[in-house]
């Protein structure tokens, strides 16, 4: 395997301290007695603001605590993350997401802290992001358990995301009735100049070029992103018949 700087490239400074500091100290231990080359990518102090590598490190763990949710690490749960990497990632990146993950599963993580460093550190565009990614993930297998929900959930209202923004990401995985309007977030009483309103107000908060500094990967699932809730308004309209 190639050298580990596309999960930590950029650097990763805050995310070098405190809990995910020892999370991520632990992994690159065992990756290193492994005989394989972490070194790239491990520039960086302890700056504020989100860097590539500080969310992507922040996303492995926050996703390592969504797959223990349930209290056990399925053979198959592996195999559909593995696939959903494939899919969204390069072959590089993919491939060093997954071994690095596996080794994050095998530790225990303080969830409640690591989420108060996300909180402090990061963007709010970038938790928004590091929710959708970890409920695509969690979808990977065609299925989003209830345990899987309700720690995402929990995961959201730590990281200070409201509780309409959860939902909103939400329903582009569970869809329901009406979830077209809660990925707008309004109600489908709305009128049509209140439709076209949330739209254009949903559409800065997730354009995709709030995520430029993540890098092309993490901005090509932000696009994904943007891509639903454009759905979502074309399905409104076409109901309504909004020109």
């Amino acid at each position: 395997m190639g050298k580990f700087g596309k999960w930590i490239a950029g650097g990763l400074g805050w995310a070098f301290l405190g809990p995910i500091g020892g999370i991520l100290g632990f992994t690159l231990g065992a990756l290193l007695e492994d005989g394989r080359d972490v070194k790239d990518g491990m520039a960086g102090g302890a700056a504020r603001g989100t860097t590539k590598g500080a969310f992507a490190m922040s996303l492995l763990v926050l996703m390592a605590a969504v797959m223990k949710a349930d209290g056990k690490i399925l053979r198959s749960e592996l195999d559909f993350v593995k696939q959903y990497l494939a899919r969204t990632f390069d072959p590089d990146s993919a491939r060093e997401a997954l071994t690095m993950l596996k080794s994050i599963l095998e530790q225990d993580i303080p969830l409640n802290d690591v989420c108060r460093q996300v909180k402090q550190n990061m963007d709010y565009s970038s938790r928004l992001q590091l929710l959708h990614l970890l409920y695509g993930i969690s979808n990977a297998d065609g299925h989003i358990n209830k345990s899987e929900q309700d720690i995402i959930r929990n995961i959201a209202s730590q990281l200070g995301v409201s509780g309409k923004d959860h939902d909103s990401v939400k329903y582009m995985f569970i869809p329901e009735t009406d979830s077209a309007y809660k990925i707008l977030e309004i109600d489908s009483t709305a009128s049509d100049e209140e439709v076209k309103k949330a739209y254009r107000k949903m559409a800065i908060k997730y354009h995709p070029d709030k995520l430029s500094h993540l890098g092309p990967d993490f901005q090509k699932v932000a696009n994904e992103k943007f891509k639903k809730l454009n759905e979502a308004y074309t399905r409104i309209k076409k109901e309504r018949s909004i020109v």
